[in-house]
């Protein structure tokens, strides 16, 4: 392939290669050409032009295939464009001559296209440069035309099309010939000639006036004629001709107009054009007359095709234009629904209704914005007012004698039925924006939707019932009012039929409407619609009149309560139960009975009352699976089985009263499958032999004489088969109206009035409006699916009877209805196969097996290429199930065989997907043996270019066994690529369902070749190269389904090889594909850019840029109708978001915009903001005046300048930008709420991701430091402004959805900002400047009718904005504050509020928010307080400073002031949610223990949902509630009060009096307790973190409360409790601050322990003396603790666990001898470790003395290792926290009262001994030398603490005193100063312990050791202050010993010193330049000598005396000591300070 990438064509490679690659190699050539033409530099070209253009022209006579001749043309075309123009003409004659030849061969066929397409390329490509010459190459084209065949014909329209734009008005002089010559193509046979030349008319109607002026009625006349017969291409191309003529025709292009003078046509006329089509089709006017007598319909496709055009006629003149004449075009289009033409048969009035809906809901949905939209609602309810006084008036006409008049009811309806669907549509897309709608009183809109409910047509009582739905789904505040109002109707039209019904299907449909209103109804609404069911039900048969109604009314109400759910029909079950029972006869004898009785409307009203019975059944089983218990499904069956008896009866019940009631038996039987459907078949199997009857009649329609299909069947073939059967049809934007031209029957006629239990039953995915199909169609769905569910659970003999019938049924039929019964049949034995391999159960046995086979084989042959699908895909389910290898052996022969003989065309695709059906469902492995063989017929019939049909199944086959053979295919490859290759190049475009089956089998071999194709190996690389080609062909194609197949196959290609895909070609061309008018292709498109932006989304966005600049070059003169502006892909993405309504389409755009946004954003965060900016800043006007008035609310005059201008600016911004938008673009509709609220979502998803990149996002002053150094960087903090903005528009526009996340995003906003100060104003946060933004912003969310889920969020973010600390000014505080405080009145006004919108749980949720928002405030507050208590008192000197700095500081409590008045009643609240959260988190089993008529804040009914909201709130209320506790005295102070509180009912918060303080203490402890305890046995993962630490910080404060503490210690069990609870949670849940906040509960807990011995102590040892106290604690006199009971235990077992969790080495066996050095933890661990070690050293004195006994080993053993572990040396010589824990640990033990206890006195020496042991161990000094880690001075100091605190076991034990003189000689002689000079001062405090006996054998050992050490320094002085220090503290120990020594020694000991410190003085000569620590050595001697003699004068004359040289030192050293201060008198103070304290402050504390 390489060797094709040259400028000239390499021919000498080309010789070299195999005629059957020699196409590729072109082909690649000439793509690599096309590349490279543009690109190249001119002169180049036009150097090697002659042999390039011989090269070209020459491929032209080699017969290329169709895309090669493409290319061929293109390249040519732009080869001259570029090069020399000379030889153009000669080019041009030699094609014209190709064209003109009278060769009609095939074979020479592809050389005439070649040069048609070159033709129509120069023209193109270079338009007028080519002169005079085109009326000659036209008339050729023209003439060819007439005699050439299909091909030939597409490809000269094709090639005119090129040439007309390429000339433009030049070629106005040929502009008639081509009208007349090619017009009558437009009803061509071939499909794609009408599409070439609807195209080719397309761009002639751009130039040629007379199209769109006299002859627009002939056209249209054409385009009618066209579309007979179509195909949904040919719908496509036509309809655009047709919709862009008229178009055209009302609005000229203004070059068009001034050229000539032109009539223009009238709207009026163009509607009546396109109407003729809509209602008389291709007939046209003259053939009219006798056809319309026999009254012949329209051909659907007409009718379809001209729907199609009335939207591209709307969409061409655009939204401005639709929204000034909305109103004509609304009543002509309801016109043509009430013309009698449009409506003859049922079915065509539902067809035409389906056209005229789609009609609206395509130009409405899609052109207007939302404020059009609300005017045109408007039109909609004044033209339903219209129609409606018409029908009135004939209604209340008393003659009766208007007889138009009801022919005019009946039309009226189905205009009725459009508009209100549409209305409903359009209010259920606005949403809440839709609420002008329904305010305004002058439009009425509710008024006159419920006026229809009265319409004597049940069509247009259901259609407002629905519209009503949608009302109340968009706004759920109208929920509960239009119920009440419908209620109230129903009561009072009791005696109207038509009210009865309308009403009730009006109730129904809002009860239907329910789940989609997360808010709810109110409980009580539940029982009003039951009694009101029974009423009319028991009323049914008082009058004949209304029987019929109000048994169906009751009914259906009852159906529709059960889809409120389980919560609440269980209120109704039992009523229910007896209702079902009592419809039914109770026994056979009163069966009999009841034939024999009645007429036929008695019967007709009985069976109405049976069918609506078992429909409510069905819901009830449908939506309450929860109540279905055995006992349920047991009364349920006796009804059902009288049913089924009933069923057998009803036929001669028909005999004799007559076949109006077949259609009441249908119902019966539909909603009697249906209910049995969703029952299990186990508990009605004893009437498995009726009912099978039953359901084989009914499909097999034997009883019909109707030849009705099921419309199951496409549902149950594979969706991959859609190709075969035109279902694709279904995934088109077209999909609602082309349901009709589907093949079985009624398809597409859905309708609301076939079944109205529809109305409130869930709506399919997909679908706008429910539409269930014709009664005849839906029974036999039902019966197929109930025989799908049957089957699995049949006895063989009986299948095989089934399935023999269903043989003998096809041989019966003749004809139309043998079709329609092998269909239906085929159907029932997919859905049964399915059954069973869904069932895992098997076939049968053989014979059953045989009689399945010959079934499904005879269909095989069938003509119906639907019935082949089905018995292809039917045995491959047979295969699945059987799954015996003989089996499939023998099906797999039988196709081979009859492949291999059988030449009609049926036979070969039915068996060749028969292979590929075998292969899918038993796998590759199952089907591997066959493969080869399957593999070669298959490739084999693929070749036949002879017959398409059979290419595209074998095609299609083979893309199923490549897909289902996985690796096992991959020998086959190659061969196979090669062909879909060589097919590719050469079947005619025309064909497009090859080229999609060849697009699917090569996506299936690029996935079967996976990962391999990153290789670099020939046989790789062929591979890869082949599939690019390919990819290539079909992205050329002009079929869109073949463009999104390549799509898809490049996807999959950028999958496994993403080096290999060319983005900068694909990212363009996907970009074009976002506008193209195909659904699929659209898809495709986002689908692909999805995967490609979740790993280059950079490069996608620039290659998408680099797109709009190329078509801003206007280098192409194609011009791209591609919108990318500067927002780039981003932007088109965004506003793709407002048109397309696919689901799959929006959530992958949400995708590909959620993957450039996680990587990009952060990079380009202005660019991003200003995307979300935009999109949310174009919400209505109305909004902003709103802003204007609620912001400038300030107080002080300062703030409202400010705030007006703020006003002002954001005025200006909102104007330019609607300027801005309005100018740019006139279609572009303002960005929709749906996308808003997306914009808002990525909103708060960038603040997210810049919180994780950079701290500077967050911190004004280093985001502007950064932003000098770099300007291109960008930085959240910056655009804050924008933010809040942002937040500000989103939380205060119409829509619900939008409010919320507004306020998400503002509660992130201020989470994030809080704390980040104002450089510019120190001591001032930036969020300061936008108080008024959040308070105006919070405001409205607080007015009485917002909905409760936005309060309840609104109320978060004011805590949030409270609690941030960011206002500093009470009033501005008080302005959010009085938000909550309102909130809080309308919690204590308790639940009986009358009117009552939402259900109880909206308010449980309301209420519980607002006590949440208190609670966390509270918790700040107390926080803030606590703080300034612990902070020392403000010094007062500030006075003189900045006063206007010091005011704005909040003083500590004025929080607390806002708070404190509601603090009593707030306390009971919290209390009374606390005992609710209690009552409701018990066990399902305790659940008779609740209050019956429920708690405080929920009700017994909504406790499901309660549940979920007391999840929410209960961790902040608990902790405010603890903290306001524990400040009380545990509330026994305020309780005197309680009596008065608020107003609030319910047992739970009935004041006791009866109870003692301490009763109530106890009381509430436990709650409190028992509810943390309850949570921190087993927080679920997805809890919040934030409630697992407010849980731990109210059981902290818990123990901080003295009452508290009293009663958890009292309570052993309890505390022990607690501690295996906390220890658990810490096994699941690891964060630092949930470990550290566990242990300190665990240390408040034992101390409660300690306090309550201690008292106990005191208590016992006033009565019983000392002795016998020191019995009481853990472990008595035996020492034992036992687990489970002891807190130390408990508390032993948790502390092990932290400390091995972040120290695993103490955990190691002690096996290994080798040293480990200590390491350093990280901040965290240190502090949980020091932390753990304290409340470790404090557990022993909980024990006795036995009981200490037995823990201090281990206690011992865990410090001693934590100290070995972490005494590391730190660079700054301070010590870790974990070390000075220990170290405190150590001291505490040893120094505790244990040692004087009598009884354990030998254990306790024992241990102090191995424990001082352990520390020697393992701080002996490491030979090698590597030491340097460890921390000597912390281990020495824990040996001076063993020697000082336990001074008495220590002594005599010679080898622990060795062991420590050994260390001590260590440390002195260590070359570290810091070290020597700590152990000195440990040696100093060693030397002077008071037990002489245990200090002298150190000083005999060590005092010469230090006397040496001193004497040495004289050689080497101190260099450094630390060697000074070391020299300091050494000279202090001698001093003391000589101080501690008695008077006779004292000579001898000052001989020592006095010397050693006289040879530290400096001769004055060196003094000046010695080092400062030289002569602070120097000063340091001189003092001390000064000291020492006044001190000793005796002893000191003695020593000096005795040698004089020292004596003359001392003297000269004095003398200029003396000389000196006086010169500096100011050096004396600090030599003073040197000596009065040491400058290392060792760990004094120890000791």
């Amino acid at each position: 392939m390489e060797l094709a990438h040259s400028l000239l064509l390499n021919e000498e490679a080309l010789s070299h290669i195999t005629e059957a690659k020699r196409a590729v190699f072109i082909f690649e050539w000439l793509r690599f050409l096309d590349k490279v033409l543009i690109a190249a530099n001119k002169v180049d070209v036009k150097e090697k032009q002659k042999k390039l253009v011989e090269q070209l022209t020459g491929l032209i006579s080699s017969s290329p295939g169709p895309p090669t001749r493409k290319l061929l043309a293109k390249n040519l075309a732009v080869l001259y464009s570029i090069g020399d123009t000379f030889t153009v003409f000669q080019t041009l004659d030699k094609c014209n001559d190709i064209i003109k030849s009278k060769d009609d061969t095939p074979a020479y066929l592809p050389t005439k296209l070649a040069a048609v397409a070159c033709v129509g390329a120069f023209y193109e490509r270079m338009g007028r440069m080519l002169g005079s010459s085109f009326p000659e190459t036209i008339n050729n084209l023209l003439k060819a035309l007439k005699s050439a065949e299909s091909q030939g014909r597409g490809e000269i329209l094709l090639s005119l099309q090129k040439v007309l734009s390429g000339l433009g008005g030049a070629a106005a002089s040929c502009h008639r010939d081509i009208y007349k010559n090619a017009r009558s193509l437009l009803t061509d046979r071939s499909m794609a000639v009408r599409c070439a030349i609807a195209k080719c008319l397309l761009e002639l109607q751009n130039e040629a006036v007379f199209i769109w002026t006299t002859e627009l009625e002939n056209v249209a006349t054409l385009c009618f004629k066209a579309l007979e017969g179509s195909t949904y291409g040919v719908r496509v191309a036509v309809s655009t001709l047709l919709g862009t003529a008229m178009a055209t025709a009302l609005m000229p292009k203004q070059a068009t107009v001034m050229r000539q003078n032109v009539k223009r046509a009238t709207l009026e006329e163009v509607l009546e054009l396109m109407a003729t089509g809509f209602l008389r089709g291709g007939s046209g006017f003259l053939k009219s007359g006798g056809e319309m007598l026999k009254g012949a319909s329209v051909s659907r496709e007409v009718r379809v095709g001209v729907t199609q055009a009335y939207v591209v006629f709307v969409t061409t003149l655009g939204g401005q234009w639709l929204e000034r004449n909305f109103a004509v075009f609304l009543s002509h289009l309801l016109e043509l629904v009430a013309h009698p033409r449009a409506t003859q048969t049922h079915v065509e009035a539902v067809y035409s209704r389906r056209c005229v809906s789609f009609a609206l809901r395509a130009t409405l949905g899609g052109l207007l914005g939302e404020k059009a939209q609300i005017a045109a609602a408007k039109e909609i309810c004044l033209a339903i007012s219209k129609q409606m006084r018409a029908v009135e008036a004939v209604v209340n006409d008393p003659s009766g004698e208007n007889r138009t008049g009801a022919a005019d009811v009946s039309a009226s309806q189905h205009v009725m039925v459009c508009a209100l669907k549409e209305l409903g549509s359009l209010v259920q897309s606005l949403s809440a924006t839709a609420s002008p709608l329904i305010q305004e009183a002058s439009i009425g809109l509710l008024e006159t939707v419920t006026s229809v409910l009265l319409h004597p047509s049940m069509a247009a009582r259901l259609a407002a019932a629905w519209c009503l739905r949608s009302v109340a789904v968009a706004l759920p505040y109208q929920l509960t009012p239009l119920l009440e109002r419908c209620t109230e109707c129903i009561n009072n039209l009791k005696n109207s039929p038509e009210a009865v019904s309308g009403y009730s299907f009006a109730m129904a449909a809002l009860l239907g409407g329910v789940h989609q209103c997360p808010l709810g109804i109110p409980h009580s609404k539940g029982k009003m619609v039951v009694s009101i069911a029974e009423d009319l039900l028991r009323s049914a048969a008082q009058n004949s009149r209304l029987s019929l109604q109000r048994t169906q009314a009751g009914w259906l109400l009852l159906g529709a309560l059960m889809t409120l759910g389980p919560s609440l029909v269980r209120y109704h079950l039992p009523k229910m139960l007896l209702l079902w029972r009592n419809v039914f006869p109770r026994s056979q004898k009163e069966l009999e009975a009841e034939k024999a009785r009645g007429d036929s409307f008695s019967w007709q009203v009985m069976l109405e009352g049976r069918a609506g019975a078992l429909c409510a059944m069905r819901s009830f089983v449908a939506h309450c699976p929860e109540l279905l218990t055995e006992d349920v499904i047991r009364r349920l069956m006796t009804p059902i089985e009288c049913a089924m008896t009933m069923m057998s009866h009803v036929p001669a019940v028909i005999k004799v009263h007559g076949a109006h009631l077949k259609a009441s038996a249908a119902m019966v039987r539909l909603r009697l499958y249906d209910i049995l459907a969703l029952l299990p078949p186990k508990t009605y199997e004893g009437n498995f032999n009726a009912l099978l009857r039953e359901l084989v009649a009914e499909f097999t329609l034997t009883d019909n004489s109707a030849n009705t299909t099921t419309s199951l069947l496409r549902s149950l073939c594979h969706y991959d088969d859609s190709v075969l059967m035109g279902s694709w049809l279904q995934e088109t934007d077209h999909k609602s109206i082309e349901d009709q031209l589907q093949p079985n029957s009624a398809s597409g006629s859905g309708a609301l009035e076939h079944d109205p239990s529809s109305i409130y039953l869930r709506v399919p995915v997909g679908e706008a409006v429910p539409g269930p199909l014709p009664l005849g169609v839906s029974v036999i769905d039902a019966s197929v699916a109930l025989f799908g569910v049957v089957f699995p659970h049949v006895s063989f003999k009986h299948r095989l009877q089934m399935l023999d019938h269903f043989a003998e049924c096809i041989k019966q039929a003749k004809g139309v209805r043998q079709q329609a019964v092998q269909l239906n049949i085929f159907t029932a034995v997919l859905s049964a196969l399915k059954g069973l391999a869904e069932n895992k159960s098997s076939l049968g046995p053989e014979e059953v097996r045989k009689s399945a086979l010959a079934l499904v084989m005879g269909a095989l042959d069938n003509p119906n290429p639907i019935l082949r699908c089905a018995a292809g895909e039917a045995l491959g389910r047979m295969a699945q199930v059987v799954g015996e290898a003989s089996f499939i052996a023998r099906m797999a022969q039988h196709s081979f065989d009859k492949l291999k003989s059988a030449r009609d065309v049926v036979s070969r695709t039915g068996h060749s997907l028969a292979l590929g059906c075998l292969h899918r469902y038993v796998g590759g492995i199952g089907s591997g043996q066959h493969l080869k063989t399957s593999v070669s017929i298959l490739l084999a019939l693929a070749q036949d270019g002879t017959c398409h049909e059979v290419q595209t199944w074998a095609l299609h086959s083979l893309a199923l066994i490549v897909d289902s053979s996985g690796p096992m295919y991959r020998g086959y490859v190659e061969p196979t690529l090669s062909l879909v290759l060589t097919l590719l190049l050469t079947v005619p475009p025309s064909h497009t369902e090859v080229h999609q089956c060849l697009g699917r089998c090569l996506g299936a071999l690029i996935t079967t070749v996976g990962p391999e194709l990153q290789g670099n190996g020939g046989s790789i690389s062929t591979i890869r190269s082949s599939c690019l080609v390919g990819c290539a062909i079909m992205q050329d194609h002009s079929d869109s389904l073949v463009q999104a197949a390549a799509i898809s196959c490049l996807q999959q290609l950028h999958m496994f090889a993403p080096r290999h895909v060319n983005l900068s070609s694909l990212v363009p061309s996907l970009c074009v594909h976002l506008c193209s008018s195909h659904l699929l292709l659209r898809r495709a498109a986002v689908a692909c850019l999805r995967q490609l932006a979740q790993r280059e989304a950079a490069e996608v966005c620039e290659y998408a840029m680099s797109l709009a600049r190329r078509a801003g070059d206007g280098k192409d003169n194609n011009t791209i109708n591609l919108n990318i502006t500067e927002t780039g892909l981003e932007g088109v993405l965004f506003g793709m978001l407002d048109r397309e309504t696919d689901r799959k389409l929006c959530s992958d755009i949400h995708d590909t915009l959620g993957h450039m946004l996680s990587s990009l954003a952060v990079g380009k965060l202005p660019h991003w903001l200003k995307l979300c900016k935009d999109v949310l800043a174009a919400t209505t006007v109305s909004c902003v005046a709103e802003v204007g008035g609620t912001v400038a609310s300030g107080g002080r005059r300062k703030e409202e300048d400010e705030d007006s201008e703020k006003k002002d600016e954001m005025d200006d911004d909102i104007m330019f930008t609607s300027l801005g938008q309005d100018d740019k673009s006139k279609p572009s509709v303002a960005p929709r709420w749906v996308t808003r609220v997306f914009a808002a979502d990525c909103l708060c998803r960038i603040i997210h991701l810049c919180e994780n990149a950079d701290k500077a996002h967050f911190d004004l002053a280093a985001a502007r430091v950064a932003k000098a150094k770099n300007p291109e960087g960008d930085f959240l903090v910056l655009h804050l402004c924008d933010l809040i903005r942002m937040a500000f528009m989103a939380a205060t526009d119409h829509s619900n959805q939008l409010r919320m996340v507004g306020l998400q995003a503002l509660e992130d906003i201020i989470k994030k900002f809080a704390a980040v100060p104002e450089p510019e104003f120190p001591g001032h946060v930036i969020l300061e400047q936008y108080q008024a933004n959040v308070g105006a912003a919070l405001r409205p969310a607080f007015s009485p009718d917002t909905p409760s889920d936005i309060t309840a969020k609104a109320c978060q973010v004011c805590s949030a904005w409270i609690g941030s600390g960011v206002v500093s000014d009470l009033n501005d505080l008080r302005r959010v504050h009085n938000l909550l405080v309102s909130s809080l009145d309308k919690v204590q006004a308790g639940k009986s509020s009358s009117s009552q919108l939402y259900s109880e749980s909206a308010t449980t949720m309301e209420k519980l928010a607002v006590l949440k928002a208190w609670a966390e405030v509270f918790v700040v507050a107390m926080k803030i307080k606590k703080e300034s208590q612990s902070r020392p008192a403000r010094p007062v000197q500030c006075d003189n400073e900045e006063v206007g700095d010091e005011v704005d500081v909040l003083p500590p409590d004025s929080l607390m002031t806002l708070v404190q008045p509601e603090l009593p009643s707030l306390s009971r609240l919290w209390l009374a949610v606390l005992r609710d959260y209690a009552l409701l988190t018990l066990p399902a089993e305790f659940s008779s223990q609740l209050p019956p008529e429920g708690g405080a804040f929920y009700t017994p009914e909504t406790i499901d949902t309660a549940r979920l909201h007391y999840r929410n709130s209960w961790a902040s209320i608990l902790h405010a509630e603890v903290l306001w506790l524990s400040s009380t005295g545990f509330g026994t102070a305020e309780d005197s009060v309680e009596g008065k509180g608020a107003p609030i009912k319910g047992p739970a918060l009935a004041p006791t009096p009866s109870k003692n303080p301490d009763d109530l203490v106890k009381d509430r402890l436990h709650l409190l307790l028992g509810i943390s305890i309850e949570f921190l046995c087993f927080p679920r993962a997805e809890e919040p973190i934030e409630d697992v630490m407010s849980c731990l910080h109210a059981l902290c404060t818990l123990l901080d409360s003295p009452s508290a503490r009293k009663h958890i210690a009292k309570d052993q069990l309890l505390a022990v409790e607690l501690l295996n609870v906390l220890h658990r949670l810490l096994l699941t849940r690891d964060p630092p601050s949930v470990q550290l906040q566990v242990t300190t509960v665990v240390q408040k807990t034992i101390r409660a322990a300690q306090e309550h011995l201690d008292h106990i102590r005191s208590s016992k040892t006033e009565e019983d003396g000392e002795d016998e106290v020191s019995v009481f604690g853990e472990g008595g006199d035996t020492g034992e603790l036992l687990p489970g009971k002891s807190l130390v235990f408990a508390a032993m077992e948790l502390l092990v666990f932290i400390l091995v969790r972040h120290l695993p080495q103490l955990n190691a066996k002690d096996t290994d001898t080798i040293r480990r050095k200590p390491q350093q933890l990280n901040d965290d661990s240190n502090r949980m470790v020091a932390a753990t070690v304290t409340v470790l050293s404090e557990l022993h004195s909980l024990c006795s003395p036995a009981g200490s006994m037995t823990i201090l080993p281990t206690v011992l053993f865990l410090i001693t290792g934590v100290l070995r572990e972490t005494a590391v040396k730190m660079s700054d010589s301070s010590v870790p926290p974990p070390v000075s824990a220990a170290l405190q640990g150590i001291k505490a033990i040893l120094s505790s009262p244990l040692a004087r206890a009598r009884k354990t006195g030998t254990q306790w020496s024992a241990l102090v001994r191995s424990s001082l042991a352990t520390v020697l161990e393992f701080s002996q000094p490491d030979v090698s030398g590597s030491e340097c880690s460890v921390d000597e001075v912390s281990l020495l100091t824990a040996v001076t603490l063993f020697l000082l605190s336990a001074s008495s076991e220590l002594i005599g034990v010679p080898v622990l005193q060795n062991g420590c003189i050994e260390r001590f000689r260590h440390g002195l002689n260590s070359a570290d100063p810091w070290i020597q000079a700590c152990c000195y001062q440990l040696l100093l405090s060693v030397f002077q312990h008071s037990c002489r006996s245990l200090s002298t054998p150190y000083i005999h050992t060590l005092a010469p050791v230090l006397v040496e050490k001193l004497k040495n320094i004289e050689h080497s002085r101190p260099n450094t202050p630390a060697e000074l220090q070391a020299v300091q503290e050494g000279v202090k120990v001698l001093e003391s010993l000589v101080a501690m020594g008695e008077e006779h020694n004292r000579v001898q000991l000052l001989a020592l010193l006095v010397p050693t410190l006289i040879s530290y003085l400096l001769d004055e000569t060196v003094l000046s330049s010695a080092s400062s620590s030289s002569k602070g050595l120097h000063e340091f001697a001189l003092q001390n000598l000064m000291h020492i003699g006044p001190l000793y004068p005796v002893a000191f004359k003695t020593v000096i005396g005795a040698a004089p040289e020292l004596k003359t030192r001392l003297e000269a050293a004095i003398r200029s000591s003396q000389a000196h201060s006086k010169a500096k008198t100011t050096a004396r103070p600090p030599q003073q300070t040197v000596q009065a304290s040491p400058t290392i402050k060792l760990k004094t504390s120890f000791f």
